[in-house]
């Protein structure tokens, strides 16, 4: 039986929702600081028209900057940076409307208004978004999926489907070893599939895989590849056209563009400035006085890593082990006896990495951005992994994304573990925003205030 799927009146309604908040924060505020508007029809009709204008100018922005593309996989950081940007543009669209309506309200109370306005859409749409996170984890507006032959890619995508029950995909088995067509479309009929996920690297001929592609557009049946995660093409280019004709140009990310960089250099300089100069100016000297009761030796520890573009450089961090001489080769496991006790607390907070905010003066690392590795574990997985030198293409970070997403630590398993982590800095160095770094660091304060589990 096939599926009824709801996207598209939960879109409606959600648009439908946000102008209804326009026109209930419009009214109320107006009407406020306004009683007699009421009984002035010139006014009541201005005011009418203005409000028209401000419906029409926010859904024809919508389109440009996608706020009901909702993804279910799409992250609160990438929601919020949609709706700030849009909102952004819609006070500019507020201008104009301030312009062509000669509105005196517009003209004297734009500011307050669009504060109201702003927590208002914001305060809602957030509700809506862990709404609907929460009753997909029910198993309510839920998306069936398949997996036509299985490798070690779609062995990684499966456990994140499972683990992440808010993203609302519901997967059917199907015996791939034969596929006859007419079994393949009784069993997407019969289950609803609506997306099927094949591997890039598989075993169908030509013409198994033109024939299983036409089928899916036949019965509409979407279709999503999944790249082998040692596979690096797929992250270097972009389709592109040329008139008709598609082309796949290298890609450029966000950090490509001269205005990004220095957005986020600036932010750089003037956060770890603040840091150092008010925090750091009083915790220095009581860390480094802890670290020397705990053990001998100096109370920095200096390790050479890869920065921008492999540049190697002198990351700084708190002295966290005993002296040993595997402290370059060997990195940490689990209960590490060559990590003291006042270490423990330092890695547990992360404050062992507060001396890196130099780093970040002296240019070498970033606020936020992929870690930086020893030098022996990155030349260990290059070759391993195909993407590993995608981190490269921004400069390392105190915190990123892979950290406060619980990909760190020793967890036993390793290999499983830095692909993790190299596929969340993909996903940043590809998805950069500066809401993302700020989040990022939101959430890496929490951290460091509650401590985190996963830091060994």
């Amino acid at each position: 039986m096939q599926r009824i799927r709801y996207s598209r009146y939960l879109k409606t309604l959600i648009i439908l929702l946000d102008l209804l908040v326009i026109a209930g924060v419009f009214i109320l505020y107006f009407l406020n600081r306004n009683p007699d508007l009421v009984h002035d029809e010139d006014l009541v009709s201005q005011n009418s028209f203005s409000l028209l204008l401000l419906f029409s100018f926010w859904i024809l922005l919508s389109g440009r900057t996608k706020i009901y593309n909702i993804a279910r996989n799409l992250t609160y950081i990438i929601f919020v940076e949609r709706v700030v940007v849009h909102f952004l543009l819609f006070i500019i669209g507020l201008i104009l409307i301030r312009k062509v309506s000669n509105n005196q309200f517009f003209s004297s109370q734009l500011t307050w208004f669009s504060l109201y306005l702003f927590s208002s859409v914001i305060f809602i749409k957030s509700i809506v978004y862990f709404i609907i996170k929460y009753l997909r984890s029910l198993g309510i507006n839920h998306r069936n999926v398949m997996f036509l032959y299985e490798d070690e890619s779609t062995e990684t995508l499966k456990n994140i489907l499972k683990e992440r029950k808010d993203y609302g995909y519901k997967m059917f088995k199907y015996d791939s070893s034969k596929i006859n067509s007419d079994d393949l479309i009784k069993f997407w009929k019969s289950n609803g599939i609506h997306t099927l996920f094949i591997p890039t690297e598989n075993p169908f001929s030509d013409h198994t895989r033109d024939e299983i592609f036409r089928l899916a557009e036949t019965h509409k049946v979407h279709i999503s590849l999944v790249p082998n995660i040692s596979q690096n093409d797929y992250f270097f280019f972009d389709l592109g056209y040329i008139e008709t004709q598609p082309v796949l140009n290298q890609g450029k990310y966000p950090l490509d563009f001269y205005s990004n960089f220095l957005l986020k250099r600036i932010f750089d300089v003037i956060f770890s400035i603040l840091v150092l100069v008010l925090i750091c100016s009083w915790l220095f000297p009581v860390i480094a006085f802890l670290i020397k009761r705990s053990s001998k030796g100096p109370v920095f520890f200096v390790q050479k890593r890869y920065g921008f573009h492999e540049e190697v450089f002198n990351c700084i961090k708190f002295r966290t082990m005993v002296v040993n001489d595997d402290s370059s080769t060997k990195t940490t496991e689990h209960n590490d006896r060559r990590i003291t006790k006042i270490g423990k607390f330092l890695r547990r907070t992360s404050l062992d990495e507060m001396p890196q905010f130099i780093n970040v003066l002296k240019g070498e690392m970033s606020v936020v951005g992929p870690r930086p590795h020893m030098l022996a574990v990155d030349n260990y997985y290059k070759p391993k992994i195909g993407r590993y030198t995608l981190r490269s293409l921004a400069s390392p970070g105190i915190t990123g994304l892979a950290q406060v997403s619980g990909f760190r630590g020793d967890s036993g398993q390793v290999e499983v573990e830095m692909n993790k982590r190299i596929l969340a800095d993909a996903f940043y160095i590809r998805n950069w925003s500066f809401v993302m770094d700020m989040i990022i660091i939101l959430k890496t304060i929490v951290l460091v205030i509650v401590g985190d589990k996963n830091a060994k």
